[in-house]
Formats: C-alpha cells, sequence, structure tokens
C-alpha cells in the first residue's frame, strides 16, 4: 500500500492551478499563519490548509479488533465566553465576563467510557486542589465570580493505562467603578516668603484586565507632562490599580472640574467608567467632633445619644457609624450623624466608630468605646504560706485570702471586707492590698500575718459599683482548724465506665475537704474537646453528665481540683475510664460474585472493628431462609463455602454478625450470569444512510466485560425501541469467538432519518439472561470514507472525505478555495523568501494502528522551505491491521510560513510514478521510513498526496 500526495511548504502565500494530470488538478490558496487579513484564491476547487499544531485524521474499519483503550479528553468551551486564546501556544485561556455563565466540556475518548471529574486551582498550578463536587462531561458555574477564575483541570480515567488531564485556564474580566480621592501639600518656597499648594488626584480601580486611564479637565483630556503644572505617573506597589494626577503650584486654571475615566478596551462588552471632582479654593478634607468621651460607661438599661458633628470639609462630607466586633444593633437608629441606642444591653458593649468621608485627605473618625456596667462570678482563693510551701493552714504562718469578680469596667470595681460581720481593720497583722501581682488584675486580698487562734472566724467579701444600680456580690470564707485542703478520688467501681452507643454516662469523682472546689473535667488521651465542645467543664458535685454517648467519646477522662473557690494549691486528679460499645463493622456490606455453572465459592464476612471486638454469633440465611453450619472457634470472621454455583444455589446470602451488642450484615449477591457489555462510544462515522430510502443504519459496537468470570456467552439478545413509542424490535445475535477486550459490531438496520433509539443490550449463556447494557443512538449525518482501493481526495466536499479534526491537538486544519475562504487569512502578496529562509515549520505523515492501545508510527516527514509551487509525495505503507493516517503540521519559530496538502490518494499496491508539471516537484520518501508488517488488507497500499510548505 503506498500513500501519494501533493505538498507545499513555503514563506510565501501562493495559489498554483493544476494541470489536469492528477484528475483535474488543484486550485488552492494558502495563507501565513496566524495572519489576519483576507486570502483571495481562484474559485471552484478547494485543498486544506494548515492551521499551525495540528492533526487531520483518517479511519479504516474492521469488523473484530481488540480495543482497550485509555483515556483520553479534551476541554472545549459552550457557555458564555468572550474568547477562548491560545496564551504562548502552550496554555488554553478561556475568558469570560463576571457575572456570565461559564460552561466547560470535557470530551472523551477511551474505553471501557471513561468517568469524568473536575477539580480547580487557584491562581497557580503550586497551589493545593479545590474539589468542585462535579462528576460528569460538563462543568457549569452560573454568575461567575472573580475569586473563581483560575486553573479548571478535567481528569478523565477508566481504568485502562493512566488518567487523562487537560486543563484549561479561566479568565473573569471585570471593571469595577473607579474611587477618587484627592491629597494636597503646602510647602514653603524661597524662604518661606510664599507658599505652594501641590494637588494630587488619585484614582484607583479594581479590573481585569489592567485597565487604561484617561484624565480630563473639562473637555479637555490631559497628557504627561503637557505643561510645566501637570503630571501623570503610576506610584509604586500599585501594579497598573492607580493613575495620579497631578498639579503643582496651583494656578487659578487648575480649578477646574477633573474626570477619571477607566477603560479595559470593550473586552467582553464592559463599557468604560468615570468619576468626576470639582476642584475649588474651598477644597478641604472631613473634620469630626463628638459630644461624648472616648470612653463612655452607662448602666444596663440606659437610653444613649452619641452626637458627631462636622466641623469641616468641602465637599460636604458624608458621616457614617459603625459597630465593632459585631453589627450595628437593632435597637439603634442614625439620624443627621447622630446615633441613639434604647435600652442597651451588655451586648451593645463594644467600639462605635463615626467616619466622615469627602474623598479629600484621610477620613475624619472617632472612636467611642461603649462599656455597660455589669458584674458577675464572684470567686475566692484561700493560699497558704508561699514562703514556706505550706498547702495547708497552720498556725503561726501567713495566710492569704484573695476575692475576685469579673466587671466592667474593671478598674471601678470597690471590694469591702468583713470578719465576722464587723469591717475588717487594717493593722500590722492584717493587711488588704488591691492588685496582687500574683493574682488577676483587679482583685483584692486581705492577708494574716503570723496566724493566731483569735483570726479564725468566717471572712465576708464584697464587691461594689458605688453609686451605680447593679448589685453587689459578695462570697464568705470560714477560716478554721476544719479549713483542710482538697483529695480527691473515684469512687469504688467507678475507675472504668462502660455503656452502649447511644446512652447516658455518669463520670464521677469523690471530693473531701473543707471547702470543697469546682471539679474540672478534661480527655487525656485525645486532644480533643468535650461534648459541649469546650476543652473542659466544670461540675460543682464532681459528676460528669454525657447524653447520647458516641463511640467517639470512649476515652480517659480526667477529673482535677479547681484552684479558685478552694485552697490555691497544686490541684488534685484522679481518672476515669469511658468504654462505649457499638455494633460490630463488617466488610463487605455488599458484593457482587460471579461465576461459571459448577464451580464453588467461598464468602467471608470480616468484622471490622466493634466493642467488644469478638465475634458471638453468625448467622447465614440463603433468599432469606436459615442456613445451618457447624460450630466454629470464635474469629473475627466467618465463612459459608457454595459448592457448586448453579441456578438452585444463586441468589442472596446474608451473614449476620453479633457482638452482643448489635448486629450487623455482609449482603452476597451469588450468580452465574454474565456482566453487562460496555458500549464503544468511539465509533468513526456510524451512521450509514440508506439512499434508496429515508433510513439509515447504525453501528452499534461494544466489548463485553469481563467474560472469563462466567460461562461462555452464546449469543446477545438485542431489544431496539424508537423513541416516545412503545414497541420493540427483538434479535438475537450469535456469538463464534470471545476475548476480553474483543471489539464486537452488529449494524442496525432501517432506522428512520432523523429518529432517536434506545438499544438495550443483554448477554446470554447456559445460565440465561446476563446484566443488560443500555443506550441511546441518535441520527448523524454520515461521512463517506475513503476506501483502500484507488480513491483520491481532492477536499472538494465540505465533509472532506471523512478526514476528522484531532481532538487532543492545539489547532485546526482549514480547507480553503475562494468560496469558502477564511477572512483572517493573509491576501495574496509577501516576499518570495523570507529573511532567514528556516522558520517554516515540517509536516508529519504518521500511521496509527489499533491493537490493545493505539501505536502511532511516523512514516514520513519534511521541512523547511521548499519554494512556492506543489510538490508530490509517494509514500508506501503495509498496516498488520486496521489503522487510521494522520497529518500532522507543526509551526516554526515565525508565522511567515504556510503548510498545505491536496489530492490525497490511497492505493492497493505499488503505484507507477507518473510524470510531475513544471509546477511541481517530487519528494520521494526519506531512507529513515520504517518496515512495517504486512498489512492484514491484503498487501502493500499506496498513499498519494499533493503538499503545499512554504
Amino acid at each position: 500500500m503506498e500513500i501519494i500526495f501533493f505538498f507545499f511548504l513555503a514563506v510565501v502565500p501562493v495559489y498554483i492551478k493544476g494541470d489536469g494530470v492528477y484528475g483535474g488538478g488543484c486550485q488552492c490558496c494558502i495563507s501565513k499563519l496566524f495572519h489576519s487579513e483576507p486570502c483571495q484564491c481562484p474559485p471552484g476547487l478547494g485543498c486544506v490548509e494548515l492551521t499551525p499544531g495540528s492533526r487531520m485524521q483518517i479511519w479504516q474499519i474492521h469488523q473484530e479488533r481488540m480495543i482497550h483503550a485509555p483515556a483520553q479528553a479534551q476541554i472545549i468551551h459552550a457557555g458564555q465566553a468572550c474568547v477562548v486564546k491560545e496564551d504562548n501556544i502552550s496554555e488554553r485561556v478561556y475568558t469570560i465576563r463576571e457575572g456570565n455563565t461559564l460552561v466547560l466540556q470535557c470530551l472523551v475518548t477511551g474505553h471501557p467510557r471513561p468517568q469524568v471529574r473536575w477539580t480547580k486551582t487557584a491562581g497557580s498550578a503550586s497551589d493545593k486542589f479545590q474539589e468542585t463536587s462535579v462528576f460528569n462531561e460538563t462543568l457549569r458555574i452560573e454568575k461567575i465570580q472573580r475569586l473563581q477564575g483560575g486553573r479548571y483541570y478535567c481528569k478523565a480515567e477508566n481504568g485502562v493505562g493512566v488518567p487523562a488531564i487537560k486543563s484549561i485556564r479561566v479568565d473573569v474580566q471585570y471593571l469595577d467603578e473607579p474611587i477618587l480621592t484627592i491629597h494636597q501639600t503646602i510647602s514653603d518656597v524661597r524662604g518661606s516668603f510664599y507658599q505652594e499648594k501641590t494637588v494630587f488626584l488619585r484614582c484607583t480601580v479594581n479590573s481585569n484586565p489592567p485597565a487604561r486611564f484617561i484624565w480630563k479637565r473639562g473637555a479637555e483630556t490631559l497628557s504627561h507632562s503637557q505643561d510645566n503644572g501637570v503630571d501623570i505617573y503610576e506610584p509604586l506597589y500599585t501594579q497598573g490599580e492607580t493613575k495620579v494626577l497631578k498639579l503643582k503650584n496651583l494656578r487659578p486654571q487648575d480649578y477646574a472640574s477633573y474626570t477619571c475615566q477607566v477603560s479595559v478596551r470593550n473586552v467582553c462588552g464592559i463599557l468604560d467608567k468615570s468619576i468626576t471632582f470639582q476642584l475649588t479654593n474651598t477644597t478641604a478634607p472631613p473634620a469630626l467632633k463628638l459630644s461624648v468621651n472616648e470612653t463612655l460607661v452607662v448602666n444596663p438599661g440606659d437610653n444613649v445619644t452619641m452626637q458627631c458633628s462636622l466641623t469641616g470639609g468641602d465637599p460636604l462630607p458624608e458621616v457614617v457609624w459603625s459597630h465593632s466586633p459585631s453589627p450595628m444593633p437593632h435597637n439603634s437608629l442614625i439620624q443627621e450623624g447622630n446615633l441613639t441606642i434604647w435600652g442597651i444591653r451588655m451586648e451593645d458593649s463594644g467600639y462605635y466608630n463615626c467616619t466622615a468621608i469627602n474623598n479629600v485627605g484621610n477620613p475624619a473618625k472617632k472612636t467611642v468605646n461603649l462599656l455597660v456596667r455589669s458584674m458577675k462570678n464572684v470567686t475566692f482563693q484561700i493560699t497558704p504560706d508561699v514562703i514556706k510551701e505550706s498547702e495547708s493552714i497552720q498556725l503561726g504562718q501567713d495566710l492569704k485570702l484573695s476575692c475576685h469578680v469579673d466587671a466592667v469596667p474593671q478598674e471601678k470595681v470597690v471590694y469591702f471586707w468583713y470578719k465576722n460581720g464587723k469591717p475588717a481593720r487594717v493593722s500590722d497583722r492584717l493587711l488588704i492590698s488591691r492588685n496582687d501581682p500574683e493574682l488577676p488584675p483587679v482583685t483584692s486580698s486581705l492577708e494574716i500575718i503570723d496566724l493566731r487562734f483569735s483570726d479564725y472566724g468566717t471572712y465576708l467579701c464584697i464587691a461594689s459599683f458605688q453609686g451605680a444600680p447593679i448589685p453587689d456580690l459578695s462570697v464568705e470564707v470560714n477560716i478554721s482548724s476544719e479549713t483542710v485542703p482538697p483529695t480527691i478520688s473515684v469512687p469504688k467501681g467507678q475507675s472504668t465506665i462502660t455503656v452502649r452507643e447511644g446512652s447516658r454516662a455518669e463520670l464521677q469523682c469523690e471530693v473531701r475537704g473543707k471547702p470543697k472546689p469546682p471539679i474540672i473535667w478534661s480527655r487525656v488521651d485525645k486532644e480533643a474537646p468535650m461534648p459541649s465542645g469546650a476543652m473542659t467543664v466544670e461540675t460543682y458535685d464532681g459528676k460528669l453528665r454525657l447524653e447520647s454517648v458516641s463511640r467517639e467519646m470512649s476515652g480517659t477522662y480526667k477529673c482535677q481540683t479547681a484552684r479558685y473557690n478552694g485552697f490555691n494549691i497544686r490541684p488534685r486528679e484522679a481518672l476515669v475510664q469511658l468504654n462505649v460499645q457499638f455494633p460490630p463493622v463488617v466488610e463487605p456490606t455488599s458484593q457482587d460474585i460471579r461465576q461459571g455453572m459448577g464451580r464453588s465459592v467461598t464468602l467471608r464476612c470480616t468484622m471490622l472493628k466493634g466493642s467488644p471486638m469478638k465475634v458471638a454469633t453468625a448467622v447465614w440465611r440463603f433468599n432469606g431462609n436459615l442456613l445451618t453450619l457447624p460450630p466454629t472457634e470464635q474469629q473475627d470472621y466467618s465463612e459459608l463455602k457454595v459448592d457448586s454455583v448453579n441456578r438452585e444455589t444463586s441468589g442472596s446470602y446474608e451473614c449476620s454478625i453479633s457482638n452482643d451488642v448489635g448486629v450487623s450484615t455482609c449482603l452476597f449477591q451469588v450468580s452465574a450470569k454474565a456482566y453487562n457489555p460496555e458500549f464503544y462510544y468511539d465509533t468513526p462515522n456510524p451512521t450509514l444512510s440508506q439512499k434508496q430510502s429515508k433510513n439509515y443504519s447504525y453501528v452499534l459496537q461494544w466489548t463485553q466485560k469481563e467474560p472469563d468470570a462466567v460461562d461462555p456467552i452464546l449469543k446477545y439478545r438485542l431489544d431496539v425501541r424508537q423513541l416516545n413509542q412503545r414497541n420493540t424490535v427483538q434479535t438475537l445475535i450469535p456469538v463464534k469467538k470471545m476475548e476480553k477486550g474483543l471489539l464486537l459490531e452488529h449494524i442496525l438496520r432501517n432506522l428512520k432519518v432523523p429518529q432517536s433509539y434506545e438499544v438495550h443490550l443483554t448477554p446470554i449463556t447456559n445460565f440465561g439472561a446476563g446484566d443488560m447494557a443500555a443506550r441511546i443512538i441518535r441520527y448523524m449525518e454520515p461521512i463517506n470514507y475513503p476506501n483502500p482501493a484507488d480513491n483520491t481526495c481532492h477536499f472538494e466536499d465540505e465533509k472532506i472525505c471523512g478526514f476528522m479534526q484531532d481532538k487532543m491537538d492545539n489547532f485546526d486544519w482549514t480547507r480553503q478555495n475562494a468560496l469558502t475562504q477564511n477572512p483572517k487569512r493573509t491576501v495574496n502578496t509577501g516576499p518570495s523568501t523570507d529573511i532567514s529562509g528556516t522558520e517554516e515549520g515540517s509536516l508529519n505523515l504518521l500511521v496509527r494502528v489499533q491493537n490493545k492501545r493505539a501505536i502511532d508510527t511516523q512514516v514520513w516527514s519534511l521541512s523547511e522551505n521548499k519554494g512556492n509551487e506543489w510538490k508530490q509525495a509517494h509514500v508506501p505503507i503495509s498496516p498488520p491491521g486496521p489503522f487510521q493516517i494522520i497529518f500532522e503540521g507543526v509551526r516554526g519559530t515565525s508565522y511567515e510560513g504556510d503548510i498545505a496538502i491536496d489530492d490525497v490518494t490511497l492505493k492497493r499496491g505499488d503505484c507507477p510514478r507518473k510524470s510531475i508539471g513544471p509546477n511541481k516537484a517530487v519528494a520521494l520518501p526519506g531512507s529513515g521510513v520504517p518496515t512495517l508488517h504486512r498489512s492484514s488488507l491484503g498487501g502493500p497500499l499506496t498513499f498519494f498526496l499533493y503538499v503545499l510548505l512554504r
């Protein structure tokens, strides 16, 4: 077999009229790569032209093939894209306007049919993947936002070879409203005899792509340094987002209306935006004053009004109130710069900010720290003699009593101490202090030096906001010989608590001592919070109550004494173990087991985890009926052997495993029925037209999933139903040969144009019907492929003789003649050679043989400038089986080059050499052509082709 073709490889655009030697010849126009001017060609005939980096392919179909193809993928757009461009020839960029709908489709090939998954990164490939939770071929994002731009990945996987991953960068375009601010400076000149006033107009905008700035004074467009008083520049580190108009040594004519216009040059239809400012001799930044102090303390329930008044600013500033850290309270009202809050509450505390803005200078801001009086959580501490490292109260040693309350404002709290109902009097042995450095801030301490028996008694601490309607808080401390530090222990039999999941658990620690401090509970063996979400839980009775416990709550818990409301000494602690029992977790929860008729199969149900971790009982059922099994040793699994799989033993097997807490079940579906067939979706030109009628045929292809798992498949039952109709036509398809990966084929005939049909395909074995596969077939306009017999393609028809654009390359070929020429192509002018004569690229011819995977072999290649004339190439090939012809064009380093092909002929056997016209030359195959196996189509083939390479 030989391929004969004409080619053109040159660096100038040209068209050549054929001389009739090759079936009428070719009239064709070629254009410069990456050029936008139109091409002028004679009418009538056509050729195909390379768009750089493209492939075109043609198939020869064989009925039975071993097909197990890895996944391949290509991303195309189907939404509201502004443009899809190639960035530096290596990256696809999808440009879309913010707010529009993004639609990306991942076109896949491969067998079995690949599964598609979409993922995304942010701005760079080094960022971590973000799951989009899209597991189909179409990714759709309504009203896309700028933060959703980035690189999107389509991953296609079918278990054959490595997954196919394609990516496209989504560039979201937007233009926000510009912001214009004015800044003024005054400097002394010539020894302070006079002052110069300079004004900076700063225009800032967020956009993508970077915006272009235009400054206007009135209707006049300003340019950089157009006079001595105007300067336009971009500040450092603003990344194109800011332009500054500087008016130096302000003059009378500079007091005018200024407009900043921003533009992204109508990309994605985004219109220009602008902002205007009137500069006068009274222009000034805002100024404020407040009617209250910066810190304002109020009582709960009060009505509060804060007045924020403007004292300057031109144009008139806008006054705005805000609250941090939370939003403005719902019981507040803002009116003419005044903020009023009715019935103020504790949660209304915080910082209230009054801000005045007129875009001149910096905003003016005043802040009020609003405090709502409150007191809570009064506590005490007993601290034995620290110097002597004592942990108990002893006569003759020092003793400190401390009192603290959580209050707002904390520093306004006043403490009073009483002993046995009378005010405590300060002496050389009794000291009362505030803000002890060893204790929390604003804590009051009563220290007794050289404790005596007469010092025993009841001490009372009272915390108060004097003069405020806030109730006092108090706490009593009894000091006597019975006041002893605490001890803690776990009651007998309570060190390990075992409960079932979902029930209630109570953990207990006993505290002895006087006074009894609170107990703090925490987890020991896990850095996890308590069930309440907090890291610790405080209890006063020593009991930790847990409702509806889960298995995650199992573990060790620690109880320890608090250092407040008791002795301020090293905490005492104890441990309690909580065991939560739960039903077993088993595998497999569900399993489909296929086996040939008469063969045995062993079913195993394994306990993965549980509490207790042991199999107490294992019960097997078949189709719901109890099975009797001999007793076995206790293990973490249970097995059942089915000696012979047949119709009687096929069905549902259940294994119920119990650990005395609950039961879990393994489910097995055992049968000898065949797995489902897997349709082949990549059949080239599956539609066959029937010219004598309005019917069509469809080539249905499939492989069988795991055919060796069960008995041999004898036939297939094919059920075909026209959509929207009930009648079904059934056909039995006999099977002569069956292997894993073998591509089977059946032609559906007498289908009505342009109706679609639902197809059900079911394998049949000695066991009976297997799993069914279904698909919808739709009418597509058929493409007439050339036969291996003598056939020449002149590319006159839009179907280009069955050639297909390769979906995995970077660009496409363009079919070209005077009637269908691309308006973006170059006109028929230009030099006869480029400067260097070597920037054209190359033309490659490859043969793809289908086996278990596609194998591409390059059989011919040509590069460099071949002049402004058509040349002929003869390429012999001997494919060992079904094959595909691929023409691959690769661009050079410059756009000033063209590659074209025409008159492709595929002939059986050797092709005699024909004389070439004066404007054509022959390029014989090089010595690098590999020797291939003999073709299964009955001998060598010849491929003819005209090529233009310039």
